[in-house]
């Protein structure tokens, strides 16, 4: 089953997870978000195989994310969701996928469970 790798190449969290996989020697696909973004559907359902939540994943030292005022806000899901895919700087990287499984590879050292 081949990984997917969503990230931005200029993150050195994204770039240490990049080579852990590369380095299993498993077939991989490595995407940048921030030239195929996100669809709504897609990361919705990227975080149900994750087991997370979106407020889970916003990067809360983002200048955005307190220009926003996301911290303690009342938005539902579906607003955060709406953010995040028009925002991908709020989307903590990389998110990691293996078919029915994702993870947020957060330090990059996690992505071995899926390896």
């Amino acid at each position: 089953m081949k990984l997917i790798i969503y990230q931005k190449p200029t993150c050195s969290t994204c770039r240490e997870a990049l080579k852990l996989i590369q380095a299993s020697g498993q077939p991989y696909q490595a995407v940048n978000y921030y030239e195929q973004l996100f669809t709504k559907a897609q990361l919705k359902g990227l975080l149900k195989k994750a087991g997370l939540k979106a407020r889970e994943i916003l990067r809360t030292k983002e200048d955005l994310y307190k220009t926003l005022g996301l911290a303690g806000s009342r938005h539902t899901e579906d607003e955060l969701l709406d953010l995040l895919v028009a925002h991908p700087d709020l989307i903590q990287r990389p998110i990691v996928e293996k078919g029915e499984t994702a993870m947020l590879a957060r330090p990059a050292e996690t992505v071995k469970r899926l390896l």
